[in-house]
């Protein structure tokens, strides 16, 4: 029988990792895995505490805000107060960055960004939904607050992003540039236990996850990728919840694609709380994430907290797949861009 490994150990043990290695990264995972706990309890007793539907208003990218959203929102920003390893947050609910003062006499290098429940209007129905988040270090004066360019960092410089799915099981999925891991919570001692070792996503998978309701609306190139899956039969799986669309195709192979469509030119998709931290994560278990107009998204510069963007993010075979697709049938304009790039 192999031991059990659990969270903070593994965390512990992997602190070397980090190429400032002194705690503080440790130390700051460690609070996210705590507040990861305190959502899911949370999380699967809503429907007993009145937690459950909107809180009659909307967040800083125009939607409608649920009680969970705030309740996760809240539990995290707790959390990360209590060590002093994060000097500020940013979050999908919030219009700006928020800073954090220093305890005692620490000085705080990190800073973080998060989506406290992606997905959840879909807790009213019970269908899974998850936390996402990513870890910068600082670039501003360690000794002052925080400032807006500590977040708009691009994806590259991530130290760690990881993601909590909220199901029939609690996963905990992070990684900090060597590798992928998976810790399943164990509500019978309350710890996360490495469940996933170094986890490798296929090459190519059976699935593929679109919003197909919006077909008319996508480009010509993306209408015929999508009808290329379709002819080979591949499966359509849309949850309406990134995180656990990506979790499934990380393990199983796929590819999900939220291209540009005319009620949202740009894209839907918040690159700082969503497509950055989810690219990193699959990058790093050998996948691959771009822009409907084929560009690495961990490259994206970021200009502002709630950018939004295209993405297909999946299989490396499949997004390869897709961006032939894309150069084949593309506008000429999109097609000399392809070629310059």
């Amino acid at each position: 029988m192999n031991r059990i490994v659990t969270l903070d150990e593994f965390i512990i043990r992997r602190q070397m990792d980090f190429p400032f290695a002194s705690g503080e990264l440790t130390g700051l995972l460690r609070d996210i895995g705590v507040a990861a706990k305190i959502v899911n309890r949370e999380v699967n007793k809503a429907g007993l505490v009145n937690i459950l539907g909107v809180a009659g208003s909307e967040n800083a990218s125009g939607e409608t805000v649920q009680k969970l959203d705030l309740y996760a929102n809240d539990k995290l920003i707790e959390c990360l107060k209590n060590s002093g390893e994060c000097c500020g947050v940013a979050s999908e609910e919030f219009e700006d960055y928020i800073p954090i003062p220093g305890v005692s006499s620490k000085t705080s290098k990190y800073v973080v960004v998060f989506d406290p429940l992606d997905g959840s209007s879909n807790i009213d129905v019970n269908v899974s939904v998850g936390t996402i988040f990513g870890i910068y270090r600082r670039v501003s004066d360690p000794e002052g607050p925080c400032k807006l360019a500590d977040f708009l960092q691009p994806g590259t410089q991530l130290v760690a992003a990881g993601y909590v799915l909220y199901g029939t099981s609690t996963l905990l999925v992070y990684t900090t540039g060597r590798g992928v891991n998976g810790f399943t919570l164990d509500p019978s001692i309350g710890e996360f236990c490495l469940s996933h070792r170094d986890i490798q996503i296929p090459d190519r998978g059976n699935y593929y996850s679109v919003n197909q309701g919006y077909y008319l609306k996508f480009d010509l190139e993306m209408r015929r990728y999508i009808d290329h899956c379709s002819d080979l039969n591949l499966q359509l799986r849309y949850i309406g919840s990134m995180v656990s669309d990506v979790h499934r195709i990380l393990f199983q192979g796929g590819i999900f694609l939220y291209p540009n469509t005319r009620k949202y030119p740009q894209g839907k998709l918040r690159l700082v709380y969503e497509c950055n931290p989810l690219s990193f994560i699959v990058e790093q278990a050998g996948g691959k994430a771009i822009t409907a107009q084929l560009e690495r998204i961990l490259e994206l510069p970021v200009k502002h907290l709630h950018e939004r963007v295209t993405i297909a993010i999946g299989s490396p075979g499949m997004v390869d797949e897709m961006k032939d697709f894309v150069e084949r049938y593309s506008a000429p304009p999109m097609y000399k861009h392809a070629e310059a790039g």
